[in-house]
């Protein structure tokens, strides 16, 4: 990164201000933000099923620079701009992996995140990451998912791809999102305490819970 993009990351609020300037996806920003008042900053080990570009990694580390970062990326290809992306952060430990196949063994911690990181899975193996995130949590630590969900209605539907000036992909491209209610009753059916959606755009929303 240049001088003038790492000074807008230097703060959170910066780097958030950024992203918003840049990002083709409208309000992701604002969830995002959210998502970092929801995670303690006094959190030492955090996992990410994100992958992407590692920018749910960089903007937690702003405000948890002792934290420890474990970040699942896939495929190869992407876990190479992964690491390139992440390169000046010495404490994040880059993974590779599908996450359409069981999580592995990766220890325990304080927070497990994701920022659009598993919604075009098939909803049964989505519920299963909601599990495999609660079993490798520690006790009070948060998981937090961040991602695309499924409208009420064809017409909410509709009003979200209007507003974010986009159109289908696909046929059926709805299909494998999961609505909020369900996600929610996935977390609170695990055993995770303080369920709820704590922030949502139309078709953006975030879930998350807390393990007792």
């Amino acid at each position: 990164m240049g001088s003038t993009t790492s000074n807008l990351w230097s703060t959170t609020q910066g780097a958030l201000n950024s992203l918003r300037q840049s990002d083709p996806h409208p309000h992701r920003a604002e969830g995002e933000r959210v998502l970092l008042e929801v995670v303690p900053t006094r959190v030492r080990r955090v996992l990410d099923l994100s992958g992407g570009d590692g920018r749910l990694v960089r903007l937690l580390q702003i405000d948890r620079p002792r934290a420890e970062f474990v970040s699942v990326g896939f495929p190869a290809s992407a876990v190479e701009q992964l690491r390139k992306n992440l390169a000046e952060i010495s404490s994040v430990n880059i993974v590779s992996h599908d996450i359409a196949c069981e999580l592995p063994d990766l220890g325990r911690f304080d927070a497990v995140v994701s920022g659009f990181g598993f919604q075009e899975l098939e909803g049964e193996r989505q519920r299963e990451i909601y599990q495999e995130a609660y079993d490798r949590l520690t006790p009070g630590g948060i998981f937090t998912n961040l991602s695309h969900v499924d409208s009420p209605s064809f017409v909410l539907h509709e009003l979200y791809l209007q507003k974010a000036g986009k159109v289908e992909a696909r046929p059926g491209g709805r299909t494998r999102r999961v609505d909020v209610p369900t996600q929610i009753r996935w977390l609170e059916d695990i055993g995770f305490v303080d369920v709820d959606c704590y922030w949502r755009w139309l078709e953006l929303a975030l879930v998350a819970g807390a393990k007792p």
